[in-house]
């Protein structure tokens, strides 16, 4: 069976914008130059070797667009590059029309889509003080060279009102963008906070029940010294400690835990934690280690391993209703691991990619020292495999 983790994104879904952008980038280059021949040529020598040195930015500044996917850090260098560029072609084509020469007409419609997608990608990664410079700069860059370069006689110079929409419209997919992931960003914090918070109430409930048993423990061996005539000092230090440690515990898990909840009661080993998550269905397999109620295991692991189970079949119900076949298997596998693993058909993949549930999961199998991997399996299917120490470090 293959398998993906949710982090790793297909290569073809990496590839397609890319290819996208390339493929459009340049009919368009190949749509200027075609243009740019059936107008003629330009006027006065000067555009004639301003020509030969300085053919035309389009092709250029399309393939400085499509890099900023290969090098998304250097995204402000490439931008500036680009608007240096056109910037450069604008002024050059202005200086000659003051001394009476001319360039030969040159369609920016490469440049144009450039510029707006370099002012997009601006706008969404940079910072804000960068993101607005290299906004201004685009601007300008797009709107000056219709003008600039055919005239402000010439009706080509029209064309700068669409350029303007376009970078307008970059603009404003960029600042959404940005708000998306800004408002992603702090639903994840928000999500991490959730369930570290929720980890550290059972935690204190798993802790709190078991010094609750050692104090039973303390007190029964304490009765017992009595009874016999041995020294009971000890004993009643002992049970005195415990019950201080369990009243300022039970404050803490108030002060935790919101009304509406209910102490959460740690499962008492393995098997009671499977038996607990996995809910009497036809549709499920369950298939156990044998002695798994035997098996000496951390509570925490226990209680992480009855969490990542019942996450992961409330999201079966949740993304995958039609399914007819759940697989749950609990394994224990030396030296010294846990295996979970949850399969079920009737879905390819979840209906939010990396979904917050998955990131829950994560948070609680790394806070034991496991691993937690989940995506798409052969013959449609979706896969949760967890590894949790039995003891962890």
């Amino acid at each position: 069976m293959t398998f993906d983790g949710p982090s790793r994104i297909p290569w073809t879904g990496r590839r397609g914008p890319l290819v996208a952008e390339a493929v459009v980038l340049g009919a368009l280059v190949v749509l200027d130059a075609v243009l740019a021949a059936r107008a003629g040529p330009g006027q006065g020598e000067l555009a004639s070797v301003a020509i030969e040195f300085a053919p035309g930015v389009g092709p250029v500044v399309a393939v400085l667009a499509v890099l900023r996917r290969r090098f998304p850090g250097h995204i402000a260098g490439l931008a500036t590059a680009v608007s240096g560029l056109s910037l450069l072609g604008t002024a050059v084509a202005a200086a000659l029309a003051t001394t009476g020469a001319r360039l030969p007409p040159q369609p920016g419609a490469a440049e144009a889509l450039a510029l707006a997608l370099m002012v997009g990608a601006s706008c969404h990664r940079l910072a804000p003080k960068a993101a607005a410079v290299q906004a201004v700069l685009g601007g300008c860059a797009a709107t000056l060279a219709p003008i600039l370069r055919y005239g402000t006689g010439s009706p080509a110079a029209l064309y700068a009102a669409g350029a303007a929409v376009a970078w307008g419209g970059a603009l404003a997919g960029g600042l959404v963008l940005r708000d998306a992931e800004v408002r992603h960003r702090v639903e994840v914090l928000e999500l991490r906070n959730s369930e570290r918070l929720r980890l550290a109430r059972e935690l204190h409930d798993l802790v709190a029940h078991q010094i609750t048993g050692i104090v039973v423990r303390v007190q029964a061996a304490h009765r017992v010294a009595e009874r016999t005539g041995g020294d009971t000092t000890t004993f009643a230090e002992l049970e005195t400690a415990g019950a201080a440690a369990l009243s300022a515990m039970r404050r803490l898990v108030g002060a935790l835990r919101t009304g509406e909840e209910d102490l959460f009661v740690p499962p008492a080993d393995l098997a009671a934690a499977v038996d607990r998550a996995v809910p009497d269905d036809d549709r499920v397999q369950l298939d156990v280690s044998p002695g798994l109620a035997g098996l000496p295991v951390a509570p925490e692991v226990v209680t992480t391993a009855h969490r990542l189970l019942t996450e992961s079949l409330t999201n079966v119900r949740r993304h995958a209703p039609d399914a007819t076949e759940v697989r749950v298997v609990v394994h224990h596998e030396p030296p010294g691991e846990l295996r979970v693993e949850v399969v079920n058909d009737g879905a390819a993949r979840p209906a939010r990619r990396g979904g917050y549930g998955l990131l829950g999961m994560a948070e609680r199998v790394a806070a034991v020292g496991g691993t937690v991997q989940a995506g798409p399996a052969e013959g449609r299917r979706w896969r949760v495999v967890a590894r949790l120490p039995l003891e962890p470090g």
